[in-house]
């Protein structure tokens, strides 16, 4: 079965070969069917189906795939050769699970949620990529509709990402987080447990953010203060967010500060230097009050 550059089933391909083979897909032929009343004799099976699964019209499980115990494929969804789906999961309608991805149990993918992306520069990026081709999603993940994960990517288990996220490569994220809607998180970030990180928020590569520490919506981050000269890797550095921290709404984070342990920032304050632990700062540039 032909395959894309993120390593998915070509769609065009499938479908026609769905379309051809519904005859044979409606009798017990395609694959383990433990339950062939729960799959649609329009969905093409080609991988490992655990009992009591359920798959819609057109949906696909590629070659060397393997689906988990009661698991549901909407339609559209596939899930590419050698992927890992656990027990009790549900991927709707168009959502795209690539090879080297592995869902724990009773994870769900919204629609069109694509899970193991691998990342290109093209040309036009300051660094070229580097990244595993694997992806591990925890017990219990809910990943919204339209957000893109990279690959090389650990999500904890309990963890909600939302809608349209961007979760790139080399990110670490702890057990029961909150990513939420329009998130960008860039390359290596590191989020440790019970994390929560709103609305339209971008965190920059290399950043840390310790356990508990709560980031409001529209904060910005940076990590490079010569961002028109060759890139220098050593150069780069994220801002560090200690345990428990707090930072508001619209602030900006300037590269390299370190926000202490159960510091607070004000909304729309610009963090130009280090914040210490405890301590409340606010205003252009941030200071303590």
């Amino acid at each position: 079965m032909s395959q894309t550059s993120h390593g998915c089933v070509n769609w065009h391909d499938a479908q026609r070969r769905v379309l051809s083979d519904a005859r044979r897909a409606s009798s017990a032929t395609l694959g383990q069917m433990h339950d062939a009343e729960r799959i649609s004799p329009l969905a093409l099976v080609e991988g490992t189906l655990g009992s009591d699964c359920a798959l819609a019209a057109f949906a696909i499980v590629a070659s060397g795939a393997t689906i988990g115990d009661g698991s549901v494929l909407k339609a559209y969804a596939q899930v590419a050769a050698g992927a890992r789906i656990g027990a009790d999961c549900v991927l709707h309608e168009h959502a795209l699970v690539a090879e080297g991805v592995t869902l724990g149990d009773g994870v769900e993918l919204h629609a069109c949620a694509l899970v193991g992306r691998a990342p290109g520069a093209v040309g036009a990026a300051a660094r070229e990529p580097s990244f595993a081709r694997r992806l591990t999603i925890g017990d219990g993940c809910a990943i919204g509709a339209h957000a893109t994960i990279y690959f090389d990517v650990e999500i904890g288990p309990h963890t909600l990402v939302g809608d349209c996220a961007s979760i790139r490569e080399g990110a670490r994220i702890g057990e029961r987080c909150l990513v939420s809607r329009c998130v960008t998180l860039n390359y290596d970030v590191l989020v440790g447990d019970r994390v929560k990180i709103m609305d339209n928020t971008h965190i920059t590569g290399g950043t840390r953010i310790d356990d508990d520490a709560f980031v409001s919506t529209m904060v910005a981050s940076a990590n490079d203060n010569r961002p028109t000269t060759p890139i220098e890797q050593e150069r780069l550095a994220g801002p560090h967010i200690g345990a428990g921290a707090t930072v508001g709404a619209g602030a900006i984070l300037l590269p390299g500060v370190a926000i202490g342990a159960g510091a607070t920032v004000a909304a729309g304050a610009v963090v130009t230097r280090d914040v210490p632990a405890g301590a409340t700062v606010m205003g252009m540039p941030a200071r303590e009050r």
